[in-house]
């Protein structure tokens, strides 16, 4: 059996208001635009029609993608999250030792991932090297320009 997927229960939340908005309010749209678009005659010709149905077939896939995901989730209770290491649920302040700059992530699970908020997965290759690591332990991250040392400074509550 496939190792559940971890995820912070405000991720679950998302997933969970995108399905019910996806089944509840653009099932509804779409129908109707289908049904508007039939009216208009020849469905052969009809791009309105096409554009309707494309637009129903990609719903109907993230319907499908957000189930699979569901089913198969662990969900980390952030009030339980152990402080004494780096793992999901928790904040971290990182210190990039090349550049002296420091760097604030949130660390989450792959499906909630979102580095332009500060949020990075488990399974990103920075978020694999610091799993585990506790404060002042210094890891290094292979990335696309070579490798960079972040000696992990603070790991806080998110």
């Amino acid at each position: 059996m496939a190792e559940k997927k971890k995820i912070t229960y405000e991720g679950l939340k998302k997933l969970e208001d995108e399905l019910q908005d996806l089944k509840i309010n653009r099932r509804k749209e779409v129908a109707e635009k289908i049904k508007e678009a039939r009216e208009l005659g020849d469905l052969s010709e009809n791009a309105e029609y096409d554009a309707a149905k494309d637009e129903q077939r990609d719903i109907e896939a993230r319907i499908e993608e957000i189930d699979k995901i569901l089913k198969n989730v662990e969900v980390v209770d952030e009030d339980e999250v152990d402080l004494s290491k780096v793992s999901i649920g928790c904040k971290i302040i990182l210190k990039d030792l090349e550049f002296d700059d420091e760097l604030e992530f949130k660390i989450v699970g792959s499906t909630e991932a979102n580095s332009l908020k500060g949020k990075i997965s488990d399974e990103s290759p920075v978020g694999r090297a610091i799993n585990g690591k506790k404060v002042g332990d210094v890891v290094e991250v292979e990335t696309q320009e070579g490798m960079i040392k972040y000696q992990i400074m603070q790991i806080q509550k998110s």
